[in-house]
């Protein structure tokens, strides 16, 4: 059985932790292959810039800066990061920068495996979309929905949307003829309306039609340029649920 190895980084300024999370990974997690280790950032740093990674495991607070700063300072990044922390108020933070996986300390095996194959799982994918043309498993969708209105409501074909964009209480929903339609409605409903059609939820804001996708491009959480030419940001936990669509 073909075994995807990830080629994989520490950076963690607790010795111990760090020899912790290096026994834990060569024992439950033999897809990972430790290339490096560093105790602050700098460090980390120079182990990016020297090879060509996959995973990054990330401690957030370090000294004389911390993981987001690392991150700022790496630039282009097409590697995934699993933060490792013991202070739960950087979850949100680190969603934002582009997190595969948030781990608490002290940390759970059964967490680390799951964050493990989690990231395996995009790379793999990933790989095998690297030089083919999307096509994805369905075809356009036939089908309307209707967008209340002051006045009434408006039917929408569904296969003219291109994506949906959060807007506090309101969604914009752009469509293929260059139009955009304002609704009092949350992402979410729409995201729950149109779950049996060719529509992922790629990022906190955004809801897009996989069928309007052109190209998917490597990154923090990678993007996508659709039809139109607009480029979407993904969030690297969306990642796995767009890459689903494809075959």
């Amino acid at each position: 059985m073909y075994l995807m190895i990830l080629k994989s980084i520490i950076v963690e300024d607790e010795a111990n932790s760090r020899e912790i999370l290096k026994n834990y990974l060569i024992k439950y997690c033999p897809s990972v292959e430790i290339v490096g280790e560093a105790s602050n950032i700098d460090e980390g740093l120079a182990l990016i810039r020297h090879n060509d990674l996959d995973l990054v495991f990330l401690d957030v607070e370090m000294p004389f800066g911390n993981a987001f700063d690392l991150l700022d300072k790496v630039g282009t990044i097409n590697f995934e990061t699993i933060f490792v922390t013991a202070y739960n108020q950087y979850a949100l933070d680190a969603l934002n920068a582009h997190a595969s996986y948030y781990l608490m300390k002290p940390i759970s095996i059964d967490e680390l495996i799951k964050a493990v194959d989690y990231v395996a799982d995009i790379k793999e994918k990933e790989n095998l979309l690297a030089n083919q043309v999307l096509v994805t498993k369905t075809q356009f969708v036939e089908g309307k929905i209707t967008i209340p209105q002051q006045d009434g409501f408006e039917v929408l074909d569904i296969a003219d949307i291109l994506y949906c964009k959060a807007d506090d209480n309101y969604t914009e929903i752009y469509l293929s003829n260059n139009k955009k339609k304002l609704v009092s409605k949350t992402l979410k409903y729409f995201e729950d309306m149109l779950k049996n059609s060719s529509f992922a939820r790629v990022h906190k804001s955004y809801l897009v039609n996989v069928n309007h996708v052109t190209k998917y491009k490597k990154g923090k959480g990678g993007s996508v340029l659709l039809s139109n030419g607009k480029e979407v940001m993904v969030s690297a936990s969306k990642k796995s649920e767009l890459l689903s669509f494809y075959k």
